[in-house]
């Protein structure tokens, strides 16, 4: 059964969300909940409780379903998580292979069009993520 996502109001219920979907591994409906929240909230909603297994999850959902219909949308996502709490914490603890993943992410937005961002603003982002 495909979990239902609305639009969390709160770091609370934003939480509960990732965690319902993180422990399915959903990643439809992880794309999903980034369809519906606006990229700049991602830092305040994430609040302290970024870890390796969401970051994952977020980015194969980006790369797997977001991406592919709005580059845009994925690159803002991106965006705004390397802004979280804890983001360069749960970088440097990401695998060889699970960094892999983010750097297929970054291709494909690199392969796609859109006006949200330029090349630069992606290599640019890259580093951020230390790719």
């Amino acid at each position: 059964e495909k979990l239902r996502v609305s639009e969390p109001s709160n770091a609370y219920d934003f939480g509960q969300i990732v965690n319902a979907v993180n422990a399915n591994k959903d990643k439809a409906a992880c794309a999903d909940l980034l369809t519906i929240t606006e990229p700049k909230k991602l830092p305040v909603l994430l609040s302290n409780k970024l870890e390796g297994e969401i970051l994952l999850v977020f980015i194969q959902s980006l790369e797997h379903y977001v991406a592919r219909k709005d580059p845009g949308l994925a690159y803002q996502h991106l965006f705004y998580l390397s802004k979280a709490e804890r983001f360069k914490v749960v970088l440097a603890l990401l695998s060889k292979n699970e960094k892999e993943e983010v750097q297929q992410l970054f291709d494909l937005l690199a392969k796609s069009q859109s006006d949200e961002y330029s090349l630069e603003d992606l290599e640019s982002l890259k580093k951020g993520y230390e790719l």
